[in-house]
């Protein structure tokens, strides 16, 4: 028998995998279909996907170590990204999942904020702290008054405390880093904390009475929040040695409300002259299991704790295809970009697989925080704010 016939040709299949790759980043999107809600547009198309990951990351292209062309190592999910408008270009910093069930953080970049994204070369490579992280993920990315770029993530690692034999039990906190140029990280001590756990920890970009201010959510366990729970406020005076003294529930949870469970602030707020934008997830559970979806509220311009405007529902939820993937019926936001024009690009993630963009203004988002009714926690109340509404429009018919 012949083996040398039986060998694949690496440079036919390797240029036809190219192709594959070029058209997939190269593919323009489009907005979808349909009236909407005037509040935002969804595009068809994820802009990242396990797809988009490069060749060179997943295939060995040594003939002579590779020699049937086997796909060495596997990528899994793309999403949870962070997001910054970087020299002209939009940029995030995505949640990338091996097959063997590590993240770990890659830079993606587009020209446009809505497709032609493209990973850059190798991922991002984080120091380590004494105690090394067993898994990171879902970083925001904050350009803060003082100069750098603030890289705030979740970093797990086993408990120590755990039984043995238990080898799913963890704890999670905040890591630090900061970079001047998304390409060097400089590794900082991790959130220090007197609240338990955290997780969805972000920097404030600008100071607040001369301290660095943190959103948190501070909870007991993991997975459970337990008596913990909400969006925390804390300061710290000195990043390099991040202890959060105190800290004060501005965002509680609710009960029957889209964040009866557990709430966690998104990406760091944008400033308005109406005050500050924020964009949340909360969590609820149902018969399927937990549902998470995003929200929006306001805090006031002078007093970053004080909760000025909080529409009723969620914001944004998981439709068609996004409930489906690895943990079904999740949008989870931790990016967005706003553009000098008032252009706001919203990176959001289903079902913990890939990452989507969907595009509104500050004009939009104001309006839709200031005006939505809140909610008046009660079936009774809901109907009366649609009667209201109703009434309403009939003088104006």
């Amino acid at each position: 028998m012949n083996t040398t016939a039986l060998q694949p040709d690496l440079k036919e299949i390797k240029a036809g995998l190219e192709k594959q790759f070029n058209t997939l980043i190269q593919t323009k999107n489009q907005p979808q279909d349909g009236i909407g809600n005037g509040i935002y547009t969804r595009y068809k198309n994820p802009v990242l996907t396990a797809a988009h990951a490069p060749l060179e990351w997943r295939f060995d292209f040594n003939q002579g170590t590779n020699p049937l062309f086997l796909e060495r190592i596997q990528i899994n999910a793309t999403f949870n990204a962070g997001a910054i408008k970087w020299n002209d270009s939009y940029v995030l910093a995505a949640r990338v999942e091996g097959a063997d069930r590590k993240s770990f953080f890659a830079i993606a970049e587009s020209p446009n904020g809505i497709d032609n994204f493209k990973f850059w070369d190798k991922p991002c490579v984080i120091p380590q702290t004494e105690e090394p992280d067993t898994n990171v993920y879902d970083m925001r990315l904050i350009k803060h008054e003082d100069g750098w770029v603030y890289g705030i993530f979740c970093t797990e690692r086993k408990d120590p405390s755990a039984p043995q034999g238990d080898t799913s039990t963890a704890v999670a906190n905040a890591g630090i880093v900061r970079t001047k140029d998304l390409i060097n990280w400089e590794r900082l001590p991790d959130l220090v904390s007197n609240t338990g756990q955290q997780r969805n920890v972000v920097l404030h970009p600008e100071f607040v009475d001369g301290k660095y201010a943190l959103y948190t959510r501070p909870q007991d366990g993991f997975i459970d929040v337990g008596n913990g729970g909400g969006i925390g406020l804390g300061f710290v005076e000195d990043m390099t040695n991040p202890i959060v003294k105190e800290e004060k529930i501005i965002y509680g949870k609710k009960y029957h409300t889209i964040y009866e469970l557990k709430n966690g602030l998104g990406p760091a707020p944008i400033k308005t002259d109406k005050g500050w934008l924020h964009l949340a997830h909360g969590v609820r559970n149902t018969a399927a299991g937990l549902r998470y979806t995003l929200y929006m509220f306001m805090t006031d311009l002078n007093d970053i704790a004080k909760v000025t405007h909080a529409p009723a529902g969620h914001f944004m939820a998981p439709e068609g295809t996004e409930r489906v993937g690895d943990v079904s019926n999740v949008l989870f936001s931790n990016g967005w970009i706003e553009d000098k024009n008032g252009t706001v690009y919203i990176y959001y993630a289903s079902s913990d697989t890939r990452m989507h963009v969907a595009v509104s203004s500050v004009e939009r988002l104001v309006d839709y925080v200031i005006n939505t009714p809140e909610d008046t926690l009660t079936s009774a109340g809901s109907v009366n704010t649609i009667i209201n509404q109703v009434n309403r429009n009939k003088e104006i018919s």
